[in-house]
């Protein structure tokens, strides 16, 4: 499939019905939120705008967003290669020209000011350039923020109102008939609660090739791309 912005949104009706310049400007943030919000970060081809449009200390632009039929993807992103090729796989299935893409990385509740958060600094501001770099017609913004996984990702779903939530998949575990791990349970509360359409992502090894989607609908839909 190609990463076309009419192929994503044809990809997009498949899944579901109700789809829910000059240099580049970079800006940072940190604070806000009551010290659960690490910082964020946006790619930008556009020029600085008026402080109105940040909200809360993010770049909360749902309503422009709307205005102008874009749509914003967030996908939840750490340090394993599957939440990079989820993200990769959003980029070039999902984001169209001039959609948002948001990359959420959740800090556990217990770290600490030090490295950690240097760390997860450092992550989202990589592949928030290589997004960009990729797909430059794509804003794309990076958020760090602390708190528990699963509610901090649902809540920032409905705050920002993201049209796609996009997640990495990992590959079943053989006791799975038994019990579920920690990350399947993630993966499966937030395509049952999450207020839009929620795509799970797992890349198939390279003899198979493709990925597998799973969605509230249908699970482990193989696709050939």
């Amino acid at each position: 499939m190609g990463s076309s912005g009419g192929s994503s949104e044809h990809f997009l009706r498949q899944l579901s019905s109700s789809d829910g310049g000059g240099a580049l400007q970079q800006e940072w943030e940190c604070g806000g939120g009551g010290g659960s919000r690490r910082g964020s970060r946006r790619w930008s081809r556009k020029k600085a705008r008026a402080r109105g449009h940040r909200r809360g200390g993010g770049f909360c632009r749902a309503e422009e967003a709307a205005a102008a039929g874009r749509k914003r993807v967030m996908v939840v992103v750490d340090q394993s290669s599957g939440a990079k090729h989820a993200m990769m796989w959003a980029l070039t299935h999902v984001a169209s020209k001039g959609d948002f893409l948001t990359l959420l990385h959740v800090l556990p509740p217990q770290s600490g000011s030090g490295g950690g958060g240097a760390d997860a600094s450092a992550l989202a501001n990589s592949l928030g350039a290589l997004c960009k770099a990729c797909k430059p017609e794509v804003e794309v913004e990076a958020l760090v923020i602390q708190g528990p996984k699963l509610s901090t990702v649902l809540s920032q779903v409905k705050k920002l109102e993201a049209s796609v939530l996009v997640l990495s998949q990992r590959k079943p575990s053989p006791f799975c008939c038994f019990m579920r791990s920690s990350s399947e349970a993630f993966v499966e509360e937030c395509i049952s609660r999450a207020e839009c359409l929620t795509l799970a992502v797992r890349r198939q090894s390279k003899g198979v090739g493709g990925y597998l989607i799973s969605t509230r609908w249908q699970k482990n839909f193989w696709l050939l791309a």
